[in-house]
């Protein structure tokens, strides 16, 4: 199993949970986040004062899948995530050793 994590736009969510519906994935997590990569922020204009924004507004996807599947979902996610421009983002890939579904103890590839 793999935990893919991706860290893209935020206007881009919809279309990166349809693309991931589309190819199977039933469940994912998602959290607001701040970072920066190579555009480094941008400043701003706030009533006349100019001031630098260093952290920008991102969204994470997290998604555990089986092996099978790990890379029809970063082809779904890099295809539906992409605009071309600098800051779409990162795709991270690490593996599982063991899931298991609280409510009921199944465990690993039953419990996704």
């Amino acid at each position: 199993m793999k935990k893919i994590e991706a860290v893209i736009k935020p206007f881009k969510l919809d279309e990166v949970r349809e693309a991931l519906a589309e190819v199977g994935v039933s469940g994912l997590t998602v959290t607001e986040v701040k970072g920066f990569g190579r555009q480094k922020g941008h400043t701003e204009l706030y009533r006349g004062a100019e001031y630098v924004v260093d952290f920008l507004p991102k969204v994470k996807i997290e998604v555990v899948v089986t092996d099978a599947m790990a890379d029809a979902v970063i082809e779904a996610m890099i295809k539906s995530a992409r605009t071309g421009k600098i800051g779409d983002g990162k795709i991270f890939v690490t593996p599982i050793e063991q899931v298991v579904r609280i409510r009921t103890g199944e465990t690993n590839e039953e419990a996704i």
